[in-house]
This record gives C-alpha cells, sequence and structure tokens, in this order.
C-alpha cells in the first residue's frame, strides 16, 4: 500500500482535529503540516537530482546497494525461477528448488531505506553535510 502526500495530511489532520478545538487554529495547524510535508518532497528531490547526476549507475541508480541487491532478489523470485519452472516443461529436467524468503528480504530493505529516509532528513535539518 503506498503511502502519499495525501495520507500524511489526512493523518496529520486526525491528529490535528483531536487537540486543537478553535476552527482558526485547525487551518493554520493544517497550512503549517502541508508546508512542512512539501519542504520535506523539495528536499527528497534534491538528493534524488544530486544522486541521477553522479557518472557511475551503482550512485546514480536506485539507493544503490539496496537497489540492486532487493530489485534483483525480487528479479530472480518473480522472473527467473518462474521462467524456470515453465522451461523445465517443454526441455524435460527438473528445475532447481529453491525457496525464497521474503520476510527477511522485506525486513532488510525496509530496514535499509529507513535509514536512507534519516539520512536525507539530517541533510535536509543540516546536521550532517
Amino acid at each position: 500500500m503506498a503511502f502519499g502526500i495525501d495520507d500524511a495530511i489526512a493523518s496529520g489532520l486526525k491528529i490535528i482535529n483531536k487537540f486543537i478545538p478553535d476552527p482558526q487554529e485547525k487551518i493554520k495547524a493544517e497550512q503549517e503540516l502541508r508546508k512542512d510535508l512539501l519542504a520535506a518532497d523539495v528536499a527528497q528531490m534534491e538528493v534524488n537530482k544530486q544522486e541521477a547526476a553522479h557518472r557511475t549507475v551503482f550512485v546514480a541508480g536506485w539507493r544503490p546497494f539496496i537497489g540492486w541487491t532487493c530489485g534483483s532478489a525480487f528479479a530472480m523470485h518473480y522472473v527467473l525461477f518462474p521462467l524456470l519452472q515453465v522451461l523445465s516443461l517443454y526441455l524435460n529436467f527438473t528445475p532447481p528448488q529453491l525457496s525464497f524468503d521474503m520476510e527477511s528480504l522485506l525486513t532488510v530493505m525496509l530496514g535499509m531505506l529507513g535509514l536512507g529516509g534519516m539520512r536525507t532528513y539530517e541533510k535536509f535539518k543540516g546536521v550532517s553535510k
């Protein structure tokens, strides 16, 4: 399930509605929330521009190591293994019986993406270079 800026605003508005009774203050808080979320999106776009401008594909690519590793694992599971199974029917051989631990892959991938998000936040706040 994708989580976009509209979902973030909706979640923020639920919190604002619970804790801010004054309608004028609610409007002000919603505007501040939208401004902060937009600033975060702009900061991510700047990081994406810097990555895309690099001369090597491993840096300019999507979140280099984790993107390549997880992308390869997904391709193996959803493209290569089914293709081998179909070919085994026509070419009469036994395909390799490989198990795929999606839970472990997602744990690593989401953890690394979280660290990447924290790094982006640090750069946006000027904590690191």
